[in-house]
């Protein structure tokens, strides 16, 4: 089977790395098919507007999905939020409305998708890089990143007899929608001159369209690495956190942000 064969789930997909990656699986001769919240305003693809929490709704959606293709090959689970702000003025409910976007939403479809995939498949989870850096007053956002990485290590075994194939995309700073649509909650002056910071570092950022082309590639090897981070000098930092003692990262990390 060539690659332009290759039917392609995107959740997320009306904005952002989600968008740019239909986008270019499209180019390549794909059948795309997006998830998203809000409603897409193109033509390109098909997109069903459902939240990825809504569970029964995506089956439903997947096994359209099968039910007009006979097959899915690819499925990148991409749709995520952020949330910032000082901990101890942090909601129990937006804590929970994370964990389900960012968490349990890609763990819920991954396994959903498992039958109806094909040998040669692949399950391509958004991480960040915020995941392996952790992030103060974006701790959720971090907690979540890291959750999806290891989840995608521990599925990869899970899946290999099924010829299954997991990777798990660090993209860094981006420039997209995501970093205006980030809830920031309370009042804490300090919370704030980081989460500006970062967001200054985000709208300075790569182009969605770099990541989509890193989720590409990785889409098309036969044996993707279990994990890719997303541009040189976020690789520089990731490999600096395997070898550098713990403490001294999160002191490096705090001397940035806080």
């Amino acid at each position: 089977m060539k690659f332009t064969d290759k039917v392609v789930i995107i959740t997320g997909a009306t904005s952002g790395i989600g968008l740019a990656t239909a986008k270019l699986f499209l180019k390549n001769g794909c059948k795309v098919y997006g998830v998203a919240r809000k409603p897409y305003a193109g033509n390109d693809f098909p997109c069903y507007s459902a939240s990825v929490c809504d569970y029964e709704e995506i089956k439903r959606i997947f096994k359209e999905v099968y039910g007009r293709e006979g097959r899915v090959d690819i499925l990148i689970n991409n749709a995520g939020m952020g949330i910032a702000g000082a901990m101890e003025e942090a909601s129990a409910e937006r804590i929970e409305q994370i964990v389900g976007v960012n968490l349990t939403a890609p763990c819920v479809l991954s396994g959903a998708i498992i039958p109806y995939m094909t040998a040669g498949g692949k399950i391509i989870n958004i991480s960040s890089v915020g995941g392996i850096m952790p992030l103060p007053y974006q701790a959720m956002y971090s907690a979540t990143k890291a959750g999806t990485e290891v989840f995608s290590r521990a599925l990869a075994n899970e899946v290999k007899p099924y010829k299954i194939k997991v990777c798990a995309v660090l993209p860094g700073d981006t420039k997209t929608g995501f970093t205006d649509a980030r809830v920031c909650e309370g009042e804490n002056e300090r919370a704030k001159k980081s989460v500006a910071k970062m967001a200054h570092d985000e709208t300075h950022g790569k182009s969605p369209e770099s990541v989509a082309k890193i989720i590409l590639k990785v889409a098309k090897k036969k044996n993707p690495p279990l994990r890719v981070t997303v541009g040189g000098s976020y690789k520089l930092l990731v490999f600096l956190q395997r070898i550098l003692p713990v403490k001294l990262v999160n002191f490096i990390i705090g001397k940035m942000y806080t």
